[in-house]
């Protein structure tokens, strides 16, 4: 995953930026940035520090330690632990290779040290409350409509973080697409890895299966 987003970012880069895809990519940015109000910069701005670097950290230490003592094991919490900093270790290899300038609108917050190309705040969004959600459900999973609770903040979070990000100027719509991916790769290979279990059968043939409902 490492290798493909900055294959991508350095093909966006090198390639695409001056086609009509880069165009049109920064032709998103100026369209939000045309129709800003003061009440959506306002919103924006606090589902944007939803997902800044000290909230992820500290709500990933606040869960590492509940998920243990909640759950009675680990799996849950380095499961949380996997798909953030993941993500995060890949987000910033990728933004040192494929360095991509932001968009050129008026920004409405600092632009951090680290490139435009992929999105940190949304893959760490994605990582983090798409990661809540799915332990969530693992232990509430006769529950269907805490089920869908979890989903719809764990999903809607970060889509606001990403359309947030996009209207305050600090990404484009490639940035923040390449974003949500990221963190729902690394969310599933972390699933895989630490929320399955391994069963024998009585045929002696080992299968594994997810420890989430099919």
């Amino acid at each position: 995953m490492a290798a493909l987003t900055i294959g991508v970012g350095l093909l966006i880069t090198k390639v695409l930026e001056t086609t009509t895809i880069g165009a049109n990519d920064q032709g998103v940015n100026e369209e939000l940035a045309d129709g800003r109000t003061t009440f959506w910069s306002d919103v924006t701005d606090v589902l944007s520090k939803l997902s800044d670097t000290p909230v992820i950290v500290i709500a990933t230490a606040v869960l590492v330690v509940v998920f243990r003592l909640v759950f009675k094991r680990w799996n849950e919490s380095l499961f949380l632990v996997v798909a953030v900093w993941s993500q995060s270790i890949i987000f910033l290899l990728s933004t040192v290779l494929a360095k991509r300038d932001r968009p050129e609108v008026e920004r409405l917050d600092p632009a951090p040290p680290t490139s435009s190309f992929p999105s940190g705040h949304t893959s760490a969004a994605v990582a983090f409350y798409c990661g809540v959600a799915l332990v969530l459900t693992l232990h509430t999973h006769r529950y269907k409509i805490l089920n869908v609770l979890w989903w719809l903040v764990g999903l809607g979070i970060p889509l606001g973080i990403a359309y947030s990000r996009m209207y305050r100027g600090m990404h484009h719509l490639s940035d923040v697409a390449w974003g949500f991916l990221l963190g729902l790769v690394c969310v599933a290979v972390a699933a895989k890895a630490l929320l399955s279990t391994r069963h024998t059968t009585r045929e002696g043939v080992r299968t594994t299966r997810t420890a989430w409902p099919p």
